[in-house]
């Protein structure tokens, strides 16, 4: 028998001086079996980064369809999807082509070697953000994971500070693509 998700229960605060954004998310997230406590993390901080009253997770990590995240307004129209980790291109340019946004928040020790393949095809999206963050600070970011979780996050000069009340992480994105209306 297949083992289900595990539900993680996330009070997030989020003030983005950046963006101007204030907000409080009372958030279930369901963690895959095979998802790591720093994919997981790595969600939960996109989630933070793009909060707003519509943003919501995707459906599970086999769905080819869905983003890690998804925005979308009143009409139905996607208007932001999300993703985190290292996708295939090929998934980036359909999402590209339904979404009006798509971000990339890329982390992990495979970083350079797929930026170094993906860039010139992702090139031609101009819909398109990529973050990569520091695979130093997402591990360190991992190891706040818990079953319940009440995390403040702050974004100010794109600097992103996260608190859960026992510790402050400083965390700082490094932009390797921007698109447009990002």
């Amino acid at each position: 028998m297949a083992t289900g998700a595990t539900i993680h229960r996330v009070t997030l605060g989020v003030a983005d001086i950046d963006r101007g954004y204030y907000g409080e998310h009372t958030l279930r997230v369901a963690r895959h079996p095979s998802e790591t406590d720093e994919r997981m993390l790595v969600r939960i901080l996109a989630f933070a980064l793009h909060a707003s009253p519509t943003l919501a997770f995707g459906g599970d990590l086999s769905s080819d369809d869905d983003g890690d995240l998804r925005d979308v307004a009143d009409d139905g129209t996607l208007t932001h999807a999300i993703c985190v980790g290292t996708p295939d291109p090929k998934w980036l340019r359909k999402a590209a082509g339904r979404a009006n946004r798509v971000t990339c928040h890329a982390y992990g020790s495979g970083v350079p070697v797929w930026w170094r393949r993906s860039a010139d095809d992702l090139a031609r999206l101009p819909s398109l953000q990529v973050i990569a963050w520091p695979t130093e600070t997402t591990r360190q970011l991992a190891g706040l994971a818990a079953r319940t979780m009440a995390l403040r996050v702050t974004v100010q000069e794109s600097t992103v500070w996260i608190d859960d009340g026992r510790q402050t992480l400083e965390m700082q994105g490094t932009t390797l693509k921007t698109g447009t209306g990002c």
